[in-house]
C-alpha cells in the first residue's frame, strides 16, 4: 500500500461516520434555516474534515513504528487523533451555533 493511501486510510474509513455526524449537525435544529446558518454549517463541516486530514497526516508521520505493534501504531495514532479532532471541531461549532441561535431568538 502506498504511503499516501496509508496516510488517508483513517479518513477514508471514518468517512461514513463523519457523514452521519455532519448530516445530524446540518439538519438539527431544523429552524431557523437561513443562508447564513447554511454557510456556517458548511464551513464548520469543511473545517472539521480538513483539520482531521491534517492531523491524520501529521500523526501518521509522528508515530514511531517500534515494538510489537510495528506499523499498525501509525494507523492507530492517526485514526484516534483524526477522530478526536473532527469531534472537537464539530463540538465547538455546535456550541457556537447554539449560542448564536439562542441569542438570535432572544432578539426577535
Amino acid at each position: 500500500m502506498s504511503l499516501q493511501l496509508q496516510q488517508l486510510l483513517p479518513l477514508i474509513l471514518f468517512l461514513p461516520w463523519f457523514a452521519v455526524l455532519a448530516g445530524l449537525f446540518w439538519w438539527y435544529p431544523r429552524q431557523p434555516r437561513t443562508a447564513v446558518r447554511r454557510l456556517f454549517d458548511l464551513v464548520a463541516i469543511a473545517i472539521a474534515v480538513i483539520a482531521c486530514g491534517v492531523v491524520v497526516r501529521w500523526a501518521h508521520g509522528y508515530a514511531v513504528p517500534t515494538g510489537p505493534a510495528g506499523n499498525i501504531w501509525r494507523q492507530v495514532l492517526a485514526t484516534a487523533s483524526g477522530y478526536g479532532v473532527f469531534l472537537a471541531v464539530m463540538l465547538v461549532a455546535w456550541l457556537v451555533r447554539r449560542r448564536w441561535l439562542r441569542g438570535a431568538s432572544h432578539h426577535r
